[in-house]
């Protein structure tokens, strides 16, 4: 390669790019453990000490081997502005792992009676075993990504994203902005007027960096003046402690398998978070391809499942995976120098625990506007994606999402004391029925939707068939309070608000439709060829 094409893999713009993805992931890595102290409890130094340093791991392989990725097609192609993908910690998954994994797994340690260390060891493991299936889940994909999209219907897997993105991304951190406005609403409208809105920030400074940068100053001048409360989902820890870790080095002796028969209870959440990464994945590619950079479908896919099973192998909890604004971080002038950058900012700061100064440091209302510009980004992806005529199926998808949404509202209340009685119970219920295996009834309900906008009736009754056989069990609409699975034949001891709503029914019902929707698909065939 001479030197007028020689591969630039480092521009001025690497610079804006690196703050956008490194600050995407820190508030990932922020996110997981203030939701875990605050919401349940979870010990925030052993967050720090064993979770956080191998999910770190995981974005310091997904980026580097992105990196090299963006070298070799520099060097096969002989262009000279090849941007590498960019890599890092899944948002939706992040919020189905504190919420549906590794929260209720510690609360179940600590009802069954192991001490509060234990609890989190045994959610550790059962996080690390759910993120290594995840990650072997993405390697089977590769080779299959261009047939799983044609089977999949995306308005169901972006319709469920788009139900997570604005119920659980977007609105839970808004709920933590809100508690110190004068942070966070600030530091919102900075997010939405450059990111959102592309509007450049004095001195080009990086949108993202602006918002932390203006919101941590208006921070330390309303608390030096005594104006702005200390109200905060960080835990109080001595970061000087976490300095160094090395706790997680014990994922390396295997103990986590002990977790793998738990591990199975969660896996209706957790692989189709990471089906949802690998259709991701495919999107983010022909947007890579549309912008100009032609990457290999298979080995993105296959790049994500190696950095996700290495990061959970080293006691990661968080998957990792592409990331959907690859166009715009080439608009920005990055190249490859922005994804080494932040392997190397975010192996730093996870691996010498330094991370924990930066969750003490960084307020969570500034930072926490970054996700709300995701949650929104998402949405619109969701429905820019989607054929127009499947916009009901999208929003159809989107109803389990937000029973999800409301059955982490009342878990709360119900944790707090809350008793509730008659009609309230039977609600409850109701809530929990459909939020229970919440992904999966997305898909499903938003195949059979965009079937039925096909006027494919036969694709519907097969939706249905599927539906069947998964309500059979638990995989969806699972009775019991915790969402456990369950053999058909060995049901038992139900809750009285199951009667006549339980497994047996919904089964019943879904077959039912199948039959009708077959039924009334040879009719129509018959009505059809007449004359």
């Amino acid at each position: 390669m001479n030197e007028s094409h020689r591969y630039r893999w480092a521009t001025p713009g690497d610079i804006n790019a690196f703050f956008g993805l490194c600050l995407d992931n820190l508030a990932g890595l922020v996110l997981t453990v203030s939701l875990l102290a605050a919401v349940f409890g979870f010990p925030a130094e052993f967050a720090l000490g064993h979770l956080v340093p191998g999910t770190a791991v995981g974005v310091v392989v997904g980026d580097l081997l992105f990196t090299w990725m963006a070298f070799r097609l520099a060097r096969r192609t002989g262009r000279t502005d090849i941007t590498a993908m960019p890599l890092g910690l899944d948002t939706p998954s992040t919020f189905g792992m504190v919420f549906f994994v590794l929260g209720p797994a510690f609360r179940i340690g600590l009802e069954s009676g192991l001490e509060e260390a234990e609890a989190a060891r045994h959610a550790w493991h059962i996080g690390m075993c759910s993120i290594v299936a995840s990650g072997f889940f993405k390697l089977a994909c590769s080779p299959l990504a261009g047939t799983i999209r044609r089977i999949v219907p995306r308005a169901g897997l972006l319709g469920s994203l788009a139900a997570i993105a604005l119920a659980l991304i977007t609105f839970l951190p808004m709920l933590e902005i809100v508690t110190s406005p004068l942070v966070g609403l600030v530091s919102l409208g900075i997010i939405l007027a450059t990111l959102t809105a592309r509007i450049p920030f004095p001195l080009r400074i990086p949108g993202a960096l602006a918002a932390l940068l203006v919101g941590g100053v208006v921070q330390w001048i309303g608390g030096w003046a005594g104006f702005i409360p200390e109200v905060s989902s960080h835990v109080a820890i001595d970061p000087s402690a976490a300095l160094w870790p090395t706790e997680w080095l014990r994922a390396l002796r295997f103990e986590w398998l002990e977790a793998w028969a738990d591990t199975v209870h969660y896996l209706p959440i957790v692989i189709p978070f990471a089906l949802g990464t690998v259709v991701g994945g495919i999107d983010c590619t022909e947007s890579a391809a549309a912008a100009g950079d032609e990457y290999h479908t298979g080995w993105i896919i296959a790049v994500e499942g190696i950095a996700t099973v290495v990061a959970g192998a080293c006691g990661g909890v968080i998957q990792t995976t592409p990331y959907i604004g690859h166009p715009a971080y080439k608009a920005m002038g990055g190249r490859a120098a922005y994804t080494l950058a932040t392997a190397v900012f975010i192996g730093l700061a996870g691996l010498t625990g330094s991370f924990a100064w930066l969750y003490q440091v960084i307020p969570g209302p500034a930072i926490l506007p970054i996700l709300v510009f995701i949650g929104l980004e998402i949405t619109a992806q969701s429905f820019h994606a989607t054929p127009e005529k499947h916009y009901p199926a999208v929003a159809v998808a989107c109803v389990p999402a937000l029973a999800a949404l409301a059955k982490i509202e009342t878990d709360k209340l119900l944790a707090a004391g809350a008793q509730p009685a008659g009609p309230l119970i039977a609600e409850l219920f109701s809530i929990r029925f459909l939020a229970a295996g919440f992904i999966v009834t997305s898909l499903v309900w938003a195949g059979v939707t965009a079937a039925l906008i096909d006027h494919k009736l036969r694709a519907a009754a097969g939706w249905c068939l599927v539906a069947c056989s998964l309500a059979f069990c638990g995989v969806i609409h699972s009775p019991f309070a915790d969402g456990r699975l369950f053999l058909p034949w060995s049901i038992g001891g139900l809750p009285p608000e199951a009667i006549g709503r339980g497994p047996v029914e919904v089964a019943i019902a879904y077959a039912l439709l199948a039959l009708l929707f077959s039924g009334w698909s040879a009719w129509a065939a018959g009505d059809h060829s007449r004359p």
